[in-house]
C-alpha cells in the first residue's frame, strides 16, 4: 500500500488530496458548499453538505487517478475547528445546522459568563468567547425543542467536524476526536487531558454526548467508503495540522496559515503558556500520549476579505485580480480596512465589533480598497506577534513560516514581511494542512518517516525579506492601531 488519502474539510469547501509514498500530491478534488447566514453574525452549514462533499471528493480523486483503493494505506482528516454539530445516535441526522466557528450568536451568554473566565482559561487555555464550541453546543441544547432531554437520555451526540465525519465514515461505529480538536471546545482540560466535569456542569452539557479523545496519530476506526476497509489513522484540527505540515516541532518555531481566517501558532514545547495578552493556550499536537503545546492567535477574517471584495463589492472577478488592482492604488492615500465582519479575534476579542474603513477621500476607489484589504491581513498578523512577544519575551530572530491560499500572493507576503520587520518563509508545498494530516496517518501506518526525517524534508520555495524603512513601518502600524481602537466596542 503506497498512498495516503487526506480529507481537508474547510469552512467554504471540502477537499480530498491523494499523496504518494514520497509525500507528493498525486491529485486533488474540491467542492464548495453553501454558507448560511440566518441572522446578523450567525454562520451555519448544512451537516449533509459537509458529509456529501467529503464523500464525493474522496470518490472523485480516486476515480480520476485510477489508484486502486486497496493501495491506500490510511486516511488522515483535518477540519475547520470549533464548528459544532449535534446528531441523533441512531439515525445520524443532525438536529440543527452546524454552527460555524465564525458564528457570534452566543456573545450575550459569554458576556454573562465573564466572572468565570479566569477558571475557564486556567483549565482550557481559552477565553470566554463565542468562537469556541462549548457555548454553541449549549445554544443548540437550549434552542432545539427536546434536545437537552434527548441528550440526557443518551440519544444525542456532539462533535466537531472531525467527529461527525468519522461517525459517518465508520457507519456509526466510532465516536472519537483527537486532542487538538477537543482542546478547542472549551470543555477539555488541556493540563489533565480529559473532558472537564465542572465546565460541562456550568454549561449544562451532558458528558455522555462527548466523543472519546485520542492522539493525533491513532486508531480512529475504518471506512468502506471506497470499497475495501481503510483505517483512519490521523486527525488534527486544521491549524494544528498546518503546524505539523510545516514541521514546527521545535520550541519557538512559528507558523501562520492564511485561509478564510488567519491563525498563528508558536510552539511552546511541553509547557502550556498562560497568556496575559489575550492569546490562546492550546495543544499543537499530541503523539504517544504526550501533548506539545502552542500559543495561538486567531484572526477571523483574512482570505475572507478578498471574498468580500469579489462577492460583496463586486470589484474583482477572482481572487487573483486583487494583487494587480492593489498595485494601481494611489501611494499618497492611506486607507485602513478593519475587517471585523464577525467581530474581532485575538488579541482584542470583541464579538460586537463590526468592520470599518478609515481614511476615505473622494479619490478612494477599487484599487485603494483592494490594497487596504490585503494590508489588513499583515497588520492583524503583527498584532498577534506583538502579543506573543509580550507573553513569552524576545522571540529572537523571528522567521514566520506561512501557508494557505493567500500565502501564494507575493504582494501580500512582501507586505507581511515589511510590516513585521521579519523574514517570511514560504515552503514549496503550500498544502501544509493536508500534508500534516497525511503525515500523521502515514507515519502511523508505517508509510512515512518519523518527525526528524520529515522535518528535514521541509523545503523553502521563497523567503521574503523586509524592505520597508523602520520609521515608515512604525508610522503605518500606528495608523492601524488607531483604526482598530475606533472600531472596538470595548475600550481598554
Amino acid at each position: 500500500m503506497t498512498h495516503i488519502l487526506a480529507i481537508d474539510q474547510g469552512t467554504t469547501s471540502s477537499r480530498a488530496i491523494l499523496f504518494d509514498a514520497d509525500l507528493r500530491i498525486v491529485a486533488t478534488s474540491q467542492q464548495e458548499f453553501t454558507q448560511h447566514f440566518p441572522d446578523s453574525g450567525w454562520v451555519e452549514h448544512e451537516a449533509d453538505d459537509l458529509w456529501r462533499t467529503v464523500a464525493e471528493t474522496c470518490r472523485d480523486v480516486v476515480a480520476r487517478t485510477g489508484v486502486d483503493p486497496k493501495d491506500i494505506a490510511a486516511i488522515g482528516i483535518t477540519n475547520q475547528r470549533e464548528t459544532t454539530l449535534v446528531w441523533d445516535r441512531d439515525t445520524g441526522e443532525a438536529v440543527h445546522r452546524a454552527i460555524v466557528w465564525q458564528d457570534r450568536r452566543t456573545a450575550a451568554f459569554c458576556r454573562g459568563m465573564k466572572p468565570q473566565e479566569e477558571m475557564l482559561t486556567a483549565k482550557t487555555g481559552l477565553l470566554m468567547d463565542p468562537y469556541f464550541s462549548g457555548t454553541k453546543l449549549r445554544w443548540i441544547l437550549e434552542n432545539v425543542e427536546g434536545a437537552r432531554a434527548r441528550a440526557r437520555a443518551g440519544k444525542l451526540m456532539f462533535g466537531t467536524v472531525d467527529s461527525y465525519l468519522i461517525w459517518k465514515l465508520t457507519g456509526g461505529r466510532a465516536h472519537v476526536t483527537d486532542a487538538t480538536n477537543a482542546a478547542r471546545t472549551m470543555l477539555y482540560n488541556i493540563h489533565e487531558g480529559q473532558w472537564d466535569a465542572e465546565i460541562c456542569g456550568l454549561f449544562d452539557i451532558p458528558m455522555e454526548m462527548l466523543p472519546e479523545v485520542r492522539d493525533c496519530a491513532a486508531e480512529f476506526g475504518t471506512t468502506d467508503l471506497l470499497g475495501p476497509e481503510i483505517p483512519i489513522l490521523g486527525v488534527a484540527g486544521d491549524q494544528q495540522a498546518a503546524t505539523v505540515g510545516q514541521a514546527c516541532f521545535d520550541k519557538g518555531m512559528l507558523k501562520s496559515t492564511y485561509g478564510t481566517g488567519c491563525f498563528a501558532l508558536l510552539n511552546t514545547g511541553d509547557t502550556p503558556v498562560t497568556s496575559t495578552h489575550r492569546l490562546l493556550g492550546t495543544i499543537a499536537y499530541q503523539l504517544d500520549g504526550k501533548p506539545t503545546y502552542a500559543l495561538e492567535g486567531s484572526i477571523f477574517i483574512a482570505g475572507a476579505v478578498v471574498q468580500w471584495l469579489r462577492d460583496g463589492l463586486g470589484i474583482i472577478g477572482q481572487a487573483s485580480d486583487t494583487q494587480p488592482l492593489a498595485d494601481k492604488a494611489d501611494p499618497q492615500q492611506r486607507l485602513y480596512l478593519v475587517p471585523a465582519f464577525t467581530g474581532l479575534g485575538a488579541p482584542h476579542w470583541d464579538p460586537d465589533a463590526r468592520g470599518a474603513i478609515f481614511g476615505l477621500t473622494r479619490g478612494s476607489g477599487p484599487a485603494e480598497f483592494a490594497r487596504a484589504a490585503l494590508e489588513s491581513v499583515g497588520y492583524q498578523t503583527r498584532d498577534l506577534l506583538e502579543a506573543m512577544k509580550a507573553d513569552v519575551g524576545d522571540l529572537g530572530e523571528t522567521v514566520l513560516r506561512v501557508d494557505g491560499g493567500m500565502s501564494a500572493s507575493d504582494w501580500s507576503m512582501q507586505f507581511l514581511s515589511d510590516i513585521l520587520g521579519a523574514p517570511v518563509d514560504r515552503p514549496k508545498v503550500l498544502e501544509t494542512t493536508a500534508l500534516g494530516a497525511a503525515w500523521l496517518a502515514g507515519m502511523r501506518a508505517g508509510v512515512y518517516p518519523g518527525q526528524a526525517e520529515f522535518s528535514r524534508s521541509w523545503a523553502l520555495e521563497q523567503r521574503f525579506e523586509p524592505k520597508m524603512e523602520p520609521k515608515d513601518r512604525d508610522t503605518r502600524y500606528a495608523g492601524w492601531q488607531d483604526a482598530v481602537r475606533r472600531t472596538l466596542t470595548r475600550q481598554g
